[in-house]
């Protein structure tokens, strides 16, 4: 029995439900890893532990993994950056005719929504791990980006 798109999704979409960080599967030729770490190629995964999002079937890592910092200018020493979990296409509404999730200057919740990342119609929230205020927009809507790109600079409720 072969895995179908519709399955692979399917796997996608438990294991991003669930509190695993790391699923490998193999069936026939069809290598499927995922991890909510982050990204290394599969033929360097040696173990579980390893991070790694790589498949020989389309594949998309889930949104869990957490916003981290980076470098940042002097200018914007105190604010928490928010970085892309996922390779993907951002988009910063639900949809093209609804407001944007966040504005610029706008006040944000904990584990708010401040867009989508969308892999191969599988559609990821991009979330904030701070409450406090959107000091910058990074990333533009449609926009292609990269895993651990920063999107979003958030000034902490003090």
């Amino acid at each position: 029995m072969d895995l179908t798109e519709d399955d692979v999704f399917e796997i996608l979409k438990l294991f991003e439900q669930s509190k695993f960080n790391y699923i490998h599967i193999e069936q026939g030729e069809l290598k499927l890893t995922v991890s909510k770490d982050g990204y290394v190629h599969a033929e360097t995964a040696t173990a579980p532990a390893a991070p790694a999002v790589a498949a020989a079937a389309p594949a998309a890592a889930p949104s869990a993994a957490p916003a981290a910092a980076v470098e940042v200018d002097p200018v914007d020493e105190g604010l928490f950056t928010v970085t892309a979990p996922m390779v993907g296409t951002f988009y910063s509404a639900p949809s093209p005719s609804d407001p944007p999730y966040v504005e610029l200057g706008g006040r944000v919740e904990a584990d708010a929504t401040l867009g989508l990342i969308e892999v191969m119609k599988v559609y990821t929230a991009a979330k904030s791990d701070v409450a406090g205020t959107v000091e910058k927009i990074l990333v533009a809507n449609a926009e292609t980006i990269e895993f651990g790109q920063p999107l979003f600079l958030i000034r902490p409720d003090a």
